[in-house]
């Protein structure tokens, strides 16, 4: 952990004293992540209701600049420019690097349909059975921990050896016994469980951004 990803993480701490009991659950958590993209794997998250919010929220911070600018990188402007020789900066001005991730709940005609047509509880866990490879990383967020839905999912993820990152309540859950790491924030109630995820995703995703594109530009 380099110093800048060191000061992000230490900040969260400085901020919400009462999320030093999740400190190592979000070291751990940011190890399975930071080596998923250095591996060129896949990031995916889902969840129910207000943690299917969360879900989404986290895909739209990796996927373009969260708190730092992303300039393509050499190969990636050599490449846009073999593509479109007429020496246009539009596509080199207006692209960012990107960590790659998806969103299991965004997909309506797929979910739906399973819903429909097969099992509503295996919904998640059928998208990660398409997409999910080794090295992959699968975030659950369930209040409970106990969402049957992504505790599946979960499951699946496992089988495959797609690395998984639980985000609960403090109470020990079906996803805390699953999980390779279990990010429990220390609440009970629902909206409580849900104030604390978010600075904690909020600083994977500044950690992520730093370890991945350099120095910070906030």
């Amino acid at each position: 952990m380099n110093e800048l990803v060191k000061y992000e993480f230490e900040l969260l701490f400085r901020h919400y004293p009462s999320l030093t009991v999740c400190a190592d659950s979000v070291s751990g958590a940011y190890q399975l992540l930071s080596n998923c993209y250095h591996h060129r794997g896949l990031i995916m998250a889902c969840g129910n209701g207000g943690s299917a919010s969360d879900a989404e929220h986290i895909v739209g911070e990796l996927m373009k600049g969260f708190k730092m600018r992303r300039p393509l990188s050499a190969e990636q402007l050599l490449l846009l420019q073999s593509a479109f020789p007429d020496g246009s900066d539009y596509f080199p001005e207006n692209l960012q690097q990107a960590i790659p991730a998806i969103s299991l709940v965004s997909q309506t005609s797929i979910n739906t349909a399973f819903v429909n047509d097969v099992k509503p509880e295996m919904v998640f866990a059928q998208l990660v059975f398409g997409y999910g490879k080794p090295g992959d990383v699968l975030i659950g967020l369930s209040t409970s921990g106990n969402s049957i839905n992504v505790v599946n999912a979960c499951k699946v993820a496992k089988a495959l050896g797609v690395n998984t990152i639980g985000f609960t309540g403090e109470r020990e859950s079906r996803l805390s016994e699953i999980c390779d790491v279990t990010i429990r924030v220390p609440a009970q109630e629902v909206y409580r469980i849900q104030e604390f995820h978010l600075p904690v995703y909020h600083t994977l995703c500044a950690m992520l951004e730093i370890g991945a594109f350099g120095e910070i530009r906030v």
